[in-house]
């Protein structure tokens, strides 16, 4: 089976035009969100085409948009070559970088074989400031076969709790096909301890 942990398993369906997941807007909790809060530091992990960058950088964000697929980064260039600065071909679990305000999430999580949760989890901690928040859009649903892997409530809760506590999450039922509807918006609030910390276990 291909695996869709490795940069490789995105290069062949960029390169084949297999992109069912691209082709969504920002939704509308996400504007409402961003444009309510003052201009700060944004990661968007596992960014494709990159297509929710432009609205955030609109808003006075600094968008930091990654993905380890050359062939993603590339398509990302094309379409948004005055934002090229703000573009990096890099693997999500190698950054060595200051924490963000926000890491915004959009169907990075559900690309993952199930047992990346757990360093996506631990990852995507690191990378946010005590206070800061992991926002965006969750596949949801047990037993889906993937990718898109779905994820149950209960596990996400599990996954993320360490870390993170849940402020905000609805319902996106007009996202694109791929996801059947079961797309939810979520906020989770980062826990108030330093990032030198240990990770609790």
């Amino acid at each position: 089976m291909a695996d869709s942990s490795r940069a490789e398993f995105w290069e062949q369906r960029y390169r084949d035009g297999v992109m069912p997941w691209e082709g969504a807007s920002l939704p509308e909790p996400a504007r409402l969100f961003f444009a309510a809060r003052p201009p700060g530091r944004v990661l968007l992990p596992g960014c494709g085409s990159a297509a929710d960058m432009p609205p955030l950088r609109a808003m006075g964000h600094q968008v930091l948009a990654v993905d380890f697929s050359e062939a993603a980064i590339a398509l990302a260039r094309s379409h948004w070559p005055e934002a090229a600065d703000s573009l990096l071909l890099a693997d999500f679990f190698e950054l060595k970088l200051p924490a963000f305000d926000c890491v915004f999430e959009r169907a990075f999580l559900c690309a993952l074989p199930p047992d990346r949760r757990a360093p996506y989890a631990r990852a995507v901690a690191g990378m946010i400031q005590p206070g800061g928040a992991l926002v965006g859009v969750f596949f949801m649903g047990e037993g889906e076969k993937g990718p898109p892997f779905g994820v149950g409530e209960a596990e996400l809760e599990a996954l993320l709790s360490p870390w993170f506590e849940l402020e905000q999450t609805q319902s996106l039922p007009d996202g694109l096909p791929v996801f059947g509807g079961k797309e939810r918006w979520m906020v989770w609030r980062r826990r108030m301890f330093d990032l030198d910390q240990a990770f609790p276990s």
